[in-house]
């Protein structure tokens, strides 16, 4: 009877761990190109009427609701209550 047992704590203990996750693909980090709209950082974001970009551009001020989905080629600029441009990223 324990010889037969033994085998069965191997199975039941096999079946209890975690398959391997999967790496998550690896994203380029400046797919939105934001390192080259660096010199905004500091302006007023009415410059951005200005300019064109070759990518979907998302405005985001103080305490404004947004959307949670990543997209790492979208260009966000985020501004204060000045309209001060206070970050350039890709998410």
């Amino acid at each position: 009877m324990i010889r037969y047992s033994f085998p069965l704590v191997l199975v039941a203990l096999a079946a209890c761990t975690q398959p391997p996750m999967a790496p998550e693909p690896r994203v380029d980090a400046d797919l939105c190109g934001a390192a080259e709209h660096g010199s905004l950082l500091g302006k007023n974001r009415s410059i951005l009427k200005t300019m064109t970009f070759k990518q979907e551009v998302r405005q985001i001020g103080p305490n404004m609701p947004v959307t949670a989905d990543f997209r790492a080629d979208r260009l966000n600029i985020e501004y204060d209550q000045n309209d001060r441009i206070t970050r350039v990223s890709c998410y």
